[in-house]
């Protein structure tokens, strides 16, 4: 039994070590990937910790932070603590979604583009075309055609973000298609299929993941950009953009109603370039072996 203990306790030890190991060597991944941690559990526990967002109390309108309300009211009385919480809903809803669906897009079409030289000369002619219109146009143009919701708003984003990850993964799998296990895998006669997603696929997957993080950065940010223009989520849904569009009138008077939504905003944008910057460094087997 006490030969057990000790190897129980050897066994504690070693694997805190390593996660202390992994923390020094990577703090830049501990840090975002903490904040964006906390900003998750916020979304989801916001209607646990806040009353209703849109409740209308215009007697208590322009409260400054503090007087009852943490952050203070808007201009109809609403708690602007509760709207920044339930704010980082959309945001991370529409960060995390438009990065999972260019991500999913972009990986299939990038793989047929760069092993298939015919399907590569006309699809990346198309996908030149959609990265010459400024994203945010597209995506006004988009919402404008459809009408505002947040599924349109995800979609619209994620149209533009599609060929930068499709001309990612065509550039590696243009360099890992040469490689001599690739031929190996050819002359043996393996399919096509089999070739993409044991060969090909994995060598992808680093770059990937981090362009995933960037896209999700930038989608929140684009949706702040279209709820602020009036292009994004509808008023009746709490956004971080929508909070700082009906703020800006009263910025002089009651600052915090843009204020606080946008330091959220920008730490969980920061976080999520934090995140991706560390796993750019730790995915990276040149940086990785500098680093150590």
């Amino acid at each position: 039994m006490d030969a057990i203990a000790d190897e129980s306790l050897i066994v504690r030890g070693s694997l805190g070590a390593r996660v202390w190991q992994y923390c020094r060597r990577n703090p830049t991944i501990v840090i975002g990937a903490l904040l964006l941690l906390m900003m998750l559990i916020i979304a989801l526990l916001a209607s646990h910790l806040t009353p209703d967002p849109m409740k209308l109390n215009p007697i208590k309108r322009l409260r400054v932070p503090g007087e009852g309300m943490l952050f203070g009211t808007d201009m109809y009385g609403r708690d602007v603590f509760a709207r920044t919480l339930h704010g980082s809903r959309i945001s991370l809803l529409v960060g995390l979604s438009a990065a999972a669906v260019s991500t999913l897009f972009g990986l299939t079409i990038g793989l047929m583009a760069g092993y298939n030289r015919l399907f590569d000369t006309i699809v990346m002619r198309f996908m030149d075309g959609i990265m010459a219109i400024p994203s945010i146009l597209l995506a006004i143009a988009l919402v404008s055609l459809t009408g505002a919701s947040v599924g349109i708003v995800i979609v619209a984003i994620s149209i533009p973000e599609i060929p930068r990850v499709v001309r990612l993964v065509r550039s590696v799998v243009l360099t890992i298609r040469e490689q001599p296990y690739v031929e190996a895998a050819i002359s043996v006669g393996a399919r096509l299929p089999k070739i993409l997603l044991r060969h090909i696929l994995p060598n992808t997957l680093a770059p990937l993941i981090v362009q995933a993080t960037y896209v999700c950065a930038s989608a929140m940010i684009t949706e702040a950009i279209l709820s602020f223009l009036g292009a994004g989520t509808p008023p009746d849904i709490p956004s971080w953009g929508n909070v700082i569009s009906e703020g800006r009138q009263y910025f002089q008077r009651a600052p915090w109603i843009i204020f606080f939504p946008g330091v959220f905003l920008t730490i969980t944008v920061l976080a999520v370039n934090i995140l991706g910057d560390g796993l750019r460094d730790g995915l990276d087997p040149r940086i990785a072996r500098q680093m150590r």
